[in-house]
């Protein structure tokens, strides 16, 4: 649990920090001014790849958590009893690429950060443009929440693969010699729906969260 909370703590703040740094200096402060799909998706892109420089060893630390089992017959050194041994003997072991595995999958995963709020700025930007109504105007909870689940369903089904990618690239047990080489074993032993595997959990479990990080964010941030 550790993990996962000091992960999606700090991914998010750190996100939302870097995502209104960003277009705040792209709007040169006039958030009245409206980015546009591509700038939307720079802005986002951006905010992800800064987000995944400061957060990865946090997610490998967790997936290698999640995935030890109690008859594990692996090493000692590849067995953890909390987050901070695990931060110390991955890096022990592995040096500092151990903690940065599955970076380049994640990098691809940017792209999920940027399609995500591309549509949401995009459907948000729509909706206010169609009633008349000014880009920061601030919307009823049920619009909010309309706009983040809408967001959230087009971004997983368009980059959900690179998720399987790199939980597997993490895993322990696995011995994967790359990212290409996990993508052609998938490919090969499970055909396409290797790589959708655990989407229907996945979003049971992501689409409360995002409309309610969502919702918060835009009630903390949108003063109308």
């Amino acid at each position: 649990m550790t993990p996962n909370i000091w992960g999606s703590g700090s991914a998010w703040g750190l996100y939302f920090l870097f995502y209104n740094t960003i277009k705040a200096w792209i709007q040169q402060g006039n958030t009245t001014t409206p980015l546009g799909p591509t700038m939307n998706m720079v802005a986002a892109a951006e905010a992800g790849i800064l987000t995944l420089v400061m957060t990865n060893p946090v997610w490998v630390v967790k997936t290698r958590l999640c995935l030890q089992y109690s008859n594990d017959k692996v090493p000692a050194s590849l067995r953890y009893s909390g987050m901070m041994d695990a931060l110390h003997k991955i890096y022990r072991v592995e040096g500092v690429r151990g903690l940065y595995k599955g970076f380049v999958p994640g990098m691809f995963g940017v792209s999920h950060g940027a399609v995500q709020f591309m549509v949401y700025e995009e459907m948000k930007s729509n909706y206010t443009q169609y009633y008349g109504l000014p880009l920061d105007s601030k919307l009823s909870t049920l619009e909010y929440l309309s706009f983040a689940a809408s967001s959230k369903l087009a971004a997983a089904v368009l980059t959900y693969p690179y998720q399987v990618i790199r939980a597997r690239l993490q895993d322990q047990h696995h011995n994967y010699r790359g990212t290409m080489h996990c993508i052609a074993e998938t490919w090969r032993y499970e055909g396409g729906m290797g790589f959708y595997k655990g989407l229907t959990p996945y979003l049971l479990h992501v689409l409360p969260n995002i409309c309610l990080v969502l919702l918060i964010y835009e009630k903390f941030t949108n003063n109308g």
